[in-house]
């Protein structure tokens, strides 16, 4: 009888342990961070941009976060509902970062476009693009070489803000400048 239940409690263990090991958090698809041997974190995958994200070491002119890095001298663009023409707002910012791509040569950005999560996945992809092909013509207009830009959509895939509100929605319709080599 004891035999019976040592063999019922070396299944259960084993049952156990066999369950916490199949839901160890695997990382996101988007989720492409790693870690360097000083403990800062870096890009360890690449996207197909047609360029290769950089592997950076941590410097104050550079954000790293789960989508790339972030350039702390290029500021996002936000948009109206369902549009991908440029407010003024959106204009004066694209020309801070024209002049931010121009004062450093050896820049090159891939052009994010968002969207909020109304819509459908494959209308949100076409409008994210059209945003970012928005904002890299724009700077390509004020002397931003474009072979320096390239852009891709995510549609609503990485929201800033991920809550149902019209304050969320107008944070993740936007554009962002990323780092590439």
């Amino acid at each position: 009888m004891k035999m019976q239940n040592v063999g019922k409690m070396m299944f259960v263990a084993v049952l156990a342990v066999a369950l916490m090991a199949g839901c160890a958090k695997k990382p996101a698809p988007g989720d492409t961070m790693g870690t360097t041997e000083m403990g800062t974190t870096q890009e360890s995958s690449q996207q197909d941009t047609g360029f290769q994200e950089q592997a950076i070491q941590e410097t104050p002119s550079m954000e790293t976060t789960t989508a790339g890095t972030q350039i702390m001298g290029l500021e996002r663009v936000f948009f109206e509902f369902d549009q991908y023409t440029l407010t003024p707002e959106a204009r004066t910012v694209l020309a801070n970062n024209a002049q931010y791509m121009k004062e450093n040569p050896m820049v090159k950005v891939v052009v994010e476009g968002h969207c909020d999560e109304r819509g459908s996945d494959e209308y949100n992809l076409a409008l994210g693009e059209r945003r970012a092909a928005a904002a890299k013509n724009f700077m390509v207009s004020l002397g931003v070489p474009a072979d320096r830009m390239t852009i891709i959509s995510y549609g609503e895939e990485i929201p800033l803000d991920p809550r149902n509100t019209e304050d969320a929605w107008a944070k993740n319709r936007r554009v962002e400048f990323k780092a590439v080599r």
